[in-house]
């Protein structure tokens, strides 16, 4: 089991908690590789720490000065946040049947997928493309 300092750990929640608050982004993005490249985890040990890192303070600190700017549509959120906890037991499962490098290579498919998704679709609403 990795030992990463305290430094480490401090350095990614302060980063992946910035990222979050801007982007609205969560644990897959930063803080798995984060834990993996950082603090030598495996693949299924970041996973798993992720999901547990941001059961409470994505869900309050962010959500709340969203909401109190009222940039939170509860019914949405709700509604997501349920089908997701049941998704997410799912997704789960099927991950910790894979060995790691087939998990860390269809999250790295993913992120590129994302990656130019987003990349393309910002370049032709500035009109670069």
């Amino acid at each position: 089991m990795p030992n990463p300092s305290l430094a480490i750990l401090i350095a990614i929640g302060l980063s992946s908690g910035l990222l979050s608050g801007m982007f609205g982004i969560g644990g897959g993005v930063v803080i798995v590789p984060a834990l993996i490249y950082l603090a030598g985890f495996s693949q299924h040990l970041a996973t798993g720490t992720s999901l547990a890192i941001l059961l409470p303070p994505v869900g309050l600190g962010a959500a709340l000065e969203y909401y109190r700017h009222g940039g939170v549509h509860v019914r949405a959120a709700a509604v997501i946040a349920l089908t997701l906890m049941l998704s997410g037991w799912i997704g789960a499962a099927i991950a910790n049947r894979l060995p790691g490098p087939m998990l860390r290579l269809a999250f790295g498919l993913f992120v590129t997928a994302l990656g130019l998704t987003l990349t393309v679709g910002a370049a032709r609403r500035l009109g670069w493309i």
